[in-house]
């Protein structure tokens, strides 16, 4: 499942500096995930390193975006190859 930046976010950008994939944008008011490129860190780390350093908790699993540890595993795979 990819993640998403709900209103609570404040824009501090820590969660853009910190995402490995380049999924995070400044959008406006707030800051949004490409789920297309979010593999909620899947092929780097343990667990979201967004959701490690969001200050206020504004960064949550996307309800529309739905995906299994393998689709996440796989979409890793797909960006690594287009790097």
């Amino acid at each position: 499942m990819s993640l998403l930046i709900n209103d609570e976010c404040i824009a501090c950008d820590a969660c853009r500096e910190d995402c490995p994939n380049e999924a995070i944008e400044e959008g406006d008011p707030f800051y949004v995930i490409d789920p297309d490129r979010c593999t909620e860190c899947v092929g780097y780390d343990d667990e979201p390193s967004c959701v490690a350093v969001c200050p206020v908790d504004a960064i949550i699993p996307d309800p529309d975006n739905v995906e299994s540890v393998e689709e996440l595993k796989y979409k890793y795979e797909q960006l690594q190859e287009g790097e």
